[in-house]
């Protein structure tokens, strides 16, 4: 799946929906969808069968990732796969029951979960569809060109990743500019780079246009339809619905942000991250990162990468945190059983290093401290916050430059003194 081509660190901003709200979505803007149902319990999927009478439907996994269809489903404890495929087709009330029921509560593996998957918690009944034809499209910002980026290929149903890495010429591209908004020639470009009829052109350029107004009137940051298709009637029907947006605009959109959000697909410490105010984003390394910035945060990483080490996390404590903020940042971290070691790095500007180093000690004389630390401290009030360091009995490593706390604390978790 692709996402929003901007920084990693803006990944802690975006909010993702399951593909049952973002059909909902579609349909309230014009975009011609499938009827479905929402499904959390074995009933609630046979009444949803009931309720479309369809000789035949799909029942689809609803997680926070891509490539559910070539998933498996595994038993939570035993991790015995239940079901090859989180994306499976139902002919009668009694296939619909054994899928629901091999489905929910499982755990869903895909390329995009990791091996540790997601729980399956939604299911989403949805009438059948004759398709003729399956394409790939996707709206996404292109921060390098400042645009809003359509993609379209006629390679539906595949990973697109893999079309770009093999047959990039399948994958056509057109660039909105905001000022001038979505204009008919590069409807009609996209519609013959997919070799559709005119009464298909017809019907995907509404859709194209309902789909661009979606993207630009909810702050969306990428919506991608795998596979989009054309039906025996030449319809233009979207099949698959990922939809995400930006959280910097949500403000703007409470009925999104406060009643589309599911916080059980989310990681818990992310939650605990955004109410404290705080950017944070768990990632798969050992050394755990507090910095304040999010530039200054990727630069550490890197610098830590460069040395050696991995990063266990972005965590952005910004310009203006307070010492509550800095504690419940730094317990983040600690809670996270991969650490061996963290890195802090402040800058000081708005944020004065005195409060930084009395949230580190407030938060380790509170949850103790089993791991390395390494501080450098740079700017407002860096003597002091020093200073305080250095009168605790904590194991704390000052040092005077990113690259030496890099270093340190690469050697430290690796042993070395």
């Amino acid at each position: 799946m692709f996402k929003d081509v901007g920084p990693v660190a803006e990944t802690a901003r975006i909010m993702n929906i399951h593909e049952y709200q973002g059909k909902a979505l579609f349909a309230e803007h014009g975009v011609l969808v499938q009827s479905g149902v929402h499904a959390t319990s074995v009933e609630e999927a046979i009444a949803g069968w009931e309720e479309l009478e369809s000789n035949l439907v799909a029942v689809k996994c609803q997680i926070h990732a891509g490539g559910r269809g070539k998933g498996s489903l595994h038993e939570p404890q035993s991790k015995e796969i239940v079901l090859q495929g989180g994306v499976q087709l139902a002919r009668s009330k009694d296939e619909v029951e054994s899928l629901a029921s091999k489905m929910l509560g499982n755990i869903l593996v895909t390329k995009q979960t990791g091996a540790s998957g997601k729980r399956v918690q939604n299911l989403y009944i949805e009438a059948g569809c004759d398709i003729a034809n399956e394409y790939y499209l996707a709206l996404l910002v292109d921060r390098e060109k400042k645009s809003l980026l359509i993609m379209a290929s006629t390679e539906g149903g595949m990973e697109i990743e893999e079309v770009a890495a093999n047959t990039p010429e399948k994958i056509n591209k057109i660039w909105v500019d905001p000022s001038a908004g979505l204009l008919g020639f590069q409807i009609g470009e996209l519609a013959r780079s997919l070799g559709l009829s005119k009464t298909a052109s017809r019907s995907f350029a509404g859709m194209i246009r309902s789909l661009y107004n979606l993207f630009i009137s909810k702050d969306c940051s990428m919506i991608e339809i795998n596979p989009l298709v054309r039906t025996n009637d030449d319809v233009i029907v979207a099949l698959d619905a990922k939809v995400s947006f930006d959280g910097n605009a949500a403000f703007r959109h409470p009925d999104i942000f406060e009643e589309l959000r599911d916080l059980s697909e989310e990681e818990e410490t992310e939650i605990l991250a955004d109410e404290a105010g705080l950017s944070y984003v768990k990632l798969d390394g050992d050394i755990g990162c507090l910095v304040n910035g999010a530039g200054l945060a990727m630069a550490t990483m890197d610098v830590i990468k460069l040395y050696g080490g991995e990063p266990a996390n972005f965590l952005d404590v910004g310009g203006g945190a307070d010492e509550q903020q800095v504690k419940t940042a730094f317990s983040i971290i600690m809670g996270d059983q991969n650490v061996k070691g963290i890195l802090i790095n402040i800058f000081g500007g708005i944020m004065r290093c005195d409060i930084i180093a009395r949230g580190v000690i407030s938060a380790t004389e509170e949850l103790g401290l089993t791991v390395p630390l390494v501080v450098r401290l740079s700017g407002t009030n860096f003597e002091q916050g020093r200073k305080i360091l250095a009168a605790s009995t904590l194991n704390i490593h000052t040092v005077e430059t990113l690259a030496e706390g890099a270093q340190r604390i690469v050697e430290l978790i690796g042993g070395e003194e």
